[in-house]
């Protein structure tokens, strides 16, 4: 990054106090609180938070950065390494209007759109029902390719109609692909989604929200994992459900 022109700061104190607006994508909540502990005088800064977190430890910073003089603003996205390359990323902003205003021309460049989603935690919590419905979809297109396999379908036949289909999405397209031609190169890693999968739960448990498909997906990534497969894409899910069919 230095030699592409970037400054490099040695702690985050430097990098509040040399910018207006600080994006984090970090970990977790451990990292975030271990860089705030040394973020210095917060005042008239805009920390932007892109990281996925439990909406509860949003509503958290939130509090913490006001209360060092500064504004807080969520901007997660929907989208992996994919939409990023493209700068097809979509944007979930919350915060104080004027503060989403602010942020909103930074994320253009990488974000085919951006939806206001209201205060804080607002955009975590679009992005946990962004992420149900797109862990419940690649688990049943893998199903669903499992499904096809053991019945002797041609997969390259299914992957054609599914693509043609109503159905059909850039997610996928891209998933049954990877499906049908055993790529599990990480996209979106099952230790990730595993982690996204714990955040929707414990936020549906929170609110005394039913989340049958989701509680299912939650244990199939589980077993995944278990069988050493956590740093392969989510499609490597396929795997727990043959070893579910083969245990039958």
């Amino acid at each position: 990054m230095r030699a592409a022109g970037a400054r490099v700061a040695a702690t985050p104190a430097e990098v509040f106090a040399g910018a207006g607006v600080v994006f984090a994508m970090l970990a977790d909540e451990a990292a975030f609180d271990a860089v705030l502990a040394r973020a210095g005088d917060l005042t008239g800064r805009v920390l932007v938070n892109t990281a996925t977190v439990a909406p509860g430890y949003s509503r958290h910073l939130d509090g913490v950065v006001r209360a060092a003089g500064g504004r807080y603003v969520e901007a997660p996205v929907s989208g992996s390494r994919l939409p990023a390359e493209s700068g097809d990323l979509v944007a979930m902003l919350a915060g104080d209007p004027a503060d989403v205003d602010l942020v909103r021309p930074l994320v253009t460049p990488m974000c085919r759109a951006t939806t206001d989603c209201g205060p804080v935690p607002g955009g975590l919590l679009m992005k946990l029902a962004v992420n149900l419905f797109l862990i419940t979809m690649v688990t049943g297109l893998a199903e669903a390719t499992h499904f096809a396999e053991r019945h002797g379908i041609d997969l390259a036949r299914f992957r054609q109609v599914l693509d043609a289909g109503p159905m059909a999405s850039d997610v996928s397209r891209n998933k049954a692909h990877k499906l049908v031609t055993d790529d599990f190169d990480v996209q979106a890693s099952i230790t990730d989604v595993l982690k996204n999968n714990a955040l929707i739960a414990a936020a549906a448990r929170e609110a005394g929200i039913a989340s049958p498909l989701l509680d299912v997906c939650h244990a199939l990534f589980a077993e995944t994992r278990g069988m050493g497969l956590h740093g392969s894409d989510m499609v490597a899910v396929i795997r727990a459900i043959e070893h579910r069919t083969d245990g039958c």
